[in-house]
């Protein structure tokens, strides 16, 4: 437990404080703007700056700040991959999915869909989308809350419930525009507290060198063996980008930040800067896991289960006022991303479901239908957190798990459908369906697996690495979606005309005078140069 002194709580209440006003500007800057335009897209109308940090922090949870600790705590680096290979797919976001978004006008992802292909797929998509939040977002978010929450002496429920409160009457009163702007400011108070940790355990070890030569290579190479059981080069290198399309270019979790730009080149312009913020959580999640490996070694501290890994560093190396500041940071990645999957969850069940089907329905009731829905969606993350210790011990390897059992059918129609214009909505159903029964199977099979008989097929299928299974599972999806759109009718061509590609959609101006271009090459020579230093 983390012993707080006076400093500590003052510096917790004022993060609280600063919260509540940017919040409460925010709404007032909302108010007599009651479209749902303003609600759910912040008018949009939002610049760059904003949108990368907001991207930034709405993907950075409590489970990265104790997940991505506890697996560099446990194995070293590689965890690392899902962080680097973000960059990289932002950019894929920002390049080439970002014009089709912005050009056909969506406020949600199902919708494009509808476009592209069918009602049918938007209904799908709308579905398996609040699904995958309770699975992977909402339970998973609240669970590393209480956990942050004992790490103090708050009762586990009692804290958990009480952060997803105070989240949501902001999230509820100001709409996305809320959300965004609190993303900013705790955004810098995430990685001021990560930060924090990472030099004061530097400094404890004796620099950086001194780290590499106490935990010994093993720990600081990205790259392991294809039979590794939780980062074989071949699943991180071919699975990894699969789930890093859907995550970050279909999830409207996600993608609903770059639809609030108010055009396509403040759009691309946040996705690249949030692309470097997300060649941070290396060096200030992943190296504080490795440094508490190494003072656990020398018998400095005690950990026994990594996901304490983080709160025992904060108790053990850091000074009264410090500590406040690190709890602050998972307070605010807590905050970031329940606030954002709220806003998700209202704008896909408001928009995708309840307007569609009542057009004529006041904004009062768009809203209304909402904030209930959310709190339904809270109680069933809350149902989900007992199931999760059938899966993964560290937090963030559940995470990414259950999410290559929803992405790949879902990867695969969003690009496939971008650029081939064959392809029709009974293929898209084709392989979406597939995809779903094939993942909701290995699903079962995971729980289930200690009662199946090794060696067996059914064994192999529960047991085989989760993204070599995300590989496979992508690979069937685009071979059925293929095949089955070649044998049935095509599409038509008036429909899908605003939505795939055309000549001219990705809108790159002169290529030597666009400084978007130059920052992605940066970003790119990043990413590389990672890849290069930690091998």
């Amino acid at each position: 437990m983390i012993d707080l002194a006076r400093a500590d709580i003052l510096v917790i209440i004022a993060y609280f404080l600063i919260v509540f006003l940017i919040a409460f500007w925010a709404i007032f800057k909302r108010k007599g703007k009651q479209n749902s335009g303003e609600y759910f897209l912040a008018g949009r109308n939002m610049g760059w700056f904003v949108i990368g940090a907001s991207l930034f922090a709405s993907n950075i949870g409590s489970e990265h700040l104790i997940g991505l600790a506890g697996s560099g705590f446990s194995d070293g680096v590689p965890v690392a991959h899902y962080e680097i290979w973000a960059g990289l797919i932002l950019l894929l976001l920002g390049w080439v999915f970002v014009p089709f978004y912005l050009k056909s006008g969506v406020a949600t992802m199902p919708a494009f869909l509808e476009k592209r292909y069918s009602p049918a797929t938007r209904s799908y998509l709308a579905v398996i989308s609040v699904i995958g939040y309770v699975l992977t977002k909402i339970s998973v978010t609240i669970y590393a809350g209480g956990v942050v929450f004992s790490a103090i002496g708050m009762d586990f429920w009692t804290g958990a419930l009480l952060l997803v409160v105070a989240t949501g009457i902001y999230t509820i009163a100001g709409g996305l525009r809320a959300v965004v702007y609190t993303d900013t400011m705790q955004m810098f108070v995430l990685i001021g507290g990560a930060v924090t940790v990472s030099f004061f355990g530097l400094q404890q070890i004796g620099g950086w060198h001194a780290l590499q030569q106490s935990a010994g290579p093993g720990f600081f190479n990205m790259w392991k063996p294809a039979s590794h059981p939780n980062y074989p080069w071949t699943g991180i290198l071919f699975g990894a980008p699969i789930l890093g399309i859907w995550y970050w270019c279909t999830d409207q979790f996600i993608v609903q930040r770059v639809l609030s730009a108010r055009n396509i080149k403040q759009a691309r312009r946040g996705t690249i800067f949030a692309g470097f913020l997300k060649m941070l959580p290396l060096f200030i999640f992943v190296v504080p896991g490795i440094i508490a490996y190494v003072l656990m070694q020398q018998g400095n501290l005690q950990i026994s289960n990594p996901n304490e890994t983080l709160p025992v560093l904060v108790k053990t190396l850091l000074p009264a006022g410090l500590r406040g500041l690190v709890i602050a940071g998972l307070f605010a990645a807590l905050m970031s991303s329940l606030s954002s999957v709220f806003n998700s969850c209202s704008t896909l069940i408001t928009l995708d479901f309840y307007k569609k089907y009542r057009p004529a329905a006041s904004e009062k009731s768009l809203v209304w239908v909402g904030q209930i829905s959310t709190a339904l969606l809270v109680g069933f993350g809350l149902l989900w957190i007992p199931f999760m210790k059938f899966f993964s011990n560290q937090l963030y390897l559940y995470l990414q798990s259950v999410q290559a059992y929803i992405a790949p059918p879902i990867a695969a129609v969003f690009l496939l459908g971008l650029f081939f214009k064959r392809l029709n909505a009974k293929g898209a159903l084709a392989a979406l369906w597939t995809g779903f029964f094939l993942g909701a199977a290995r699903l079962i099979a995971e729980l289930l697996k200690n009662s199946i008989e090794p060696g067996s097929f059914l064994y192999f299928f529960a047991d085989v690495n989760f993204l070599h299974f995300a590989i496979l599972l992508f690979a069937v999806c685009v071979i059925i979606l293929t095949l089955v759109s070649l044998a049935t009718a095509p599409p038509n061509e008036a429909q899908i005309a605003q939505v795939v590609y055309q000549k001219g959609a990705l809108d790159i101006g002169k290529f030597w005078r666009n400084k978007e271009i130059w920052l992605s090459v940066l970003l790119l020579a990043l990413v590389v140069s990672i890849w290069i230093y930690f091998s």
